[in-house]
């Protein structure tokens, strides 16, 4: 377990312990539930107020959990003005791993909550991410979600909020790439996970409504032999494929796309993932249109974007694709606390719904009726190959061009 507190002028690490080998290994539970054995509910006695980081450090994709956590940190040194405090309260973050596995999470967020905590944050898997959220609503404490991307999130539960983007968002802005969808037929690959059929579920409700067929090749998480999923693809004869993919097997997938020449039969759309993945496209990259989340300078270089990049570079990181969700979560938490309160979670929670603010992406708000984070989203090409590879923005589409349908709150 991490702990740290941001500082006047530097983050210091305070403390670090080590969970119970029960509370850390717990992997068999994978339902969420009441949290109990802690007696605090709030601050500590000298005004601290305790967040609980929970994400991906390790696993598959320990490399986007280190992107939210980099630009968590820089957000929350420019969010507390270098104070480290909120609302005159110290903000001390305790960081857990969960390793991508659901149980581990939720053992380490009943700890948390156990010990008083009342906001959570974190997640890069939405599978993680879906067991997080009933959680924190059964505990009623605020929960804000980092990368996991799944839609089922917007308007779970009224505790629940997400610092970057859907699904749904996505597929808007590819929807954006793709000309009259009528009478088309797409293809989405993607792995067989929460992310993967959330993608999918996504393509078919904007893509098919507009007259498109939609079909699927889902390859199971762990596949490293990635050829059979993608010869089936070139024999389904689409005239879009759409590549929903996470993790380190990213370049096994577009090394046999590009051998079986799924990449020059037709048109072929996926996210923007982070910098490392941009040498593996090679000279394939000329041949997909990219969707972007974020890269650095696709916000064009407003004050809050130069701000994130440098509190990262600064410490030692990498700004990058999840940097923002990082970022934003911490402008949230730390408003939640200064206009909202530091002990009571329906008041950050009023805090937070319809908050418009100024983001690392842009103008960004917060919808009341369901948390979903309109944002911009923007869409790219690669220009070079290999190591000189990066990224060229083509457009910016403006939050409401992109705003998922709304999904009233669960309660």
């Amino acid at each position: 377990m991490r702990r740290r507190a941001v500082g006047t002028v530097h983050r210091r690490t305070l403390t670090t312990a080590v969970l119970g080998t029960a509370g850390l290994l717990l992997v068999g539970c994978t339902a969420a539930g009441q949290a109990g054995g802690g007696s605090g509910s709030g601050p500590d006695d000298d005004g601290t107020v305790k967040v609980g980081l929970v994400y991906s450090r390790t696993g598959l994709l320990a490399a986007y959990g280190k992107q939210y956590r980099d630009g968590f940190m820089a957000g929350l040194d420019h969010a507390t003005k270098g104070t480290g405090k909120a609302g005159g309260h110290r903000i001390e973050v305790t960081e857990q791993d969960d390793a991508g596995d659901p149980g581990k999470a939720v053992s380490a967020a009943k700890n948390l909550i156990g010990k008083g905590y009342k906001v959570l944050a974190g997640t890069t898997d939405s599978g993680v991410a879906l067991q997080m959220a009933p959680l924190a609503a059964q505990n009623k404490v605020l929960y804000v979600d980092g990368p996991a991307a799944t839609d089922a999130l917007t308007g779970v539960n009224t505790y629940t909020f997400r610092s970057g983007r859907q699904s749904y968002q996505d597929i808007l802005t590819a929807g954006t790439m793709l000309g009259d969808p009528k009478g088309r037929k797409v293809t989405v690959l993607a792995q067989d996970s929460t992310f993967g059929q959330a993608n999918v579920a996504a393509v078919k409700a904007v893509l098919e409504a507009e007259g498109a067929t939609v079909g699927s090749v889902l390859a199971p998480p762990g596949a490293t032999d990635l050829t059979p999923f993608a010869r089936q693809v070139k024999a389904g004869g689409p005239d879009l494929v759409f590549v929903a993919w996470a993790g380190a097997t990213a370049p096994a997938l577009w090394t046999a796309l590009d051998q079986q020449g799924v990449l020059s039969a037709g048109k072929v759309v996926t996210g923007l993932a982070g910098t490392a993945s941009y040498p593996v496209f090679g000279a394939a990259g000329a041949k997909v249109s990219f969707l972007a989340h974020y890269f650095p300078g696709a916000g064009g270089g407003n004050a809050v974007e130069k701000a994130m990049i440098a509190g990262v570079e600064k410490e030692g990181g990498t700004p990058d694709l999840f940097s923002p969700d990082g970022f934003t979560a911490a402008q949230m938490i730390v408003r939640a606390v200064e206009e909202g309160s530091a002990t009571d979670t329906a008041a950050m929670v009023k805090a937070l719904e319809g908050w418009s603010f100024d983001g690392v992406k842009g103008r960004q708000q917060i919808r009341a009726e369901d948390h979903a984070l309109l944002q911009p989203m923007f869409t790219a090409r690669l220009k070079g190959a290999g190591a000189s590879a990066e990224p060229e923005l083509v457009g910016t589409q403006p939050m409401d061009a992109v705003a998922p349908p709304a999904k009233p709150s669960a309660g």
